[in-house]
């Protein structure tokens, strides 16, 4: 085991991603000898690159499993999980999502992959001043916190993103393997907690076509 790996696992931060900076702050001395330090720990597997600046531990050296949605969550502050990725965590679509989704409200869209971690995507969205994380709540996962759209924003996201017209309830329940159980959970204040978000005509008719085909 490398000093780095030791560092980490004595500091109590194995389960966590690791930023360059608690990295800096562990090891001390000359950038030279962080970078060599670090290099190493790559080269032995001990230590996975998430991103430029994000590491995590490999997992043979950690007490619990790092949830893909708090190592999307570091990887670009400020996001938050959404679309397919939040459907499938609250039980609306089969969970068979391979990718990440978050969107974020500034700079550009981005994705980052790795064989070991995943694939992230970043999706950048406009929404009314205000109102980004309007429908967002914490959640613990694995002993650490992510920011996870509620069911509906998720689907709202989703519809923003693929531009989907509304077509009906069947679209919804066939064509993107919602469950109608829960679809019909929704309530009117889901609804106009919603309209207050999107400023696009198309997110706006369609949450009032949904509101109507569920008879709220």
């Amino acid at each position: 085991m490398v000093p780095l790996t030791e560092k980490i696992i004595q500091s109590g931060l194995a389960d966590r991603p690791l930023s360059i900076r608690q990295v800096e702050r562990l090891l001390g001395g000359s950038d030279a000898r962080r970078y060599g330090q670090v290099n190493r720990a790559l080269k032995e597997g001990e230590l996975i690159k998430a991103r430029r600046g994000l590491y995590v531990l490999n997992p043979i050296y950690r007490k619990h499993s790092l949830h893909p949605f708090v190592l999307a969550q570091q990887m670009l502050p400020g996001s938050y999980i959404s679309a397919e990725s939040a459907l499938g965590f609250h039980g609306w679509i089969p969970e068979s999502v391979h990718t990440v989704l978050s969107m974020t409200h500034g700079g550009k869209s981005v994705t980052y992959e790795n064989v070991q971690l995943g694939r992230f995507e970043f999706r950048r969205m406009t929404v009314k001043s205000g109102y980004f994380l309007q429908s967002v709540a914490r959640h613990e996962l694995h002993h650490q916190v992510a920011l996870i759209a509620e069911p509906l924003r998720a689907l709202m996201d989703l519809v923003y993103l693929r531009k989907f017209e509304w077509q009906g309830l069947d679209f919804l329940t066939s064509g993107l393997r919602i469950d109608e159980p829960q679809l019909r959970t929704v309530t009117c204040l889901d609804i106009s907690r919603l309209m207050d978000v999107y400023k696009g005509k198309r997110e706006q008719a369609f949450l009032t076509e949904l509101k109507r085909a569920l008879g709220l």
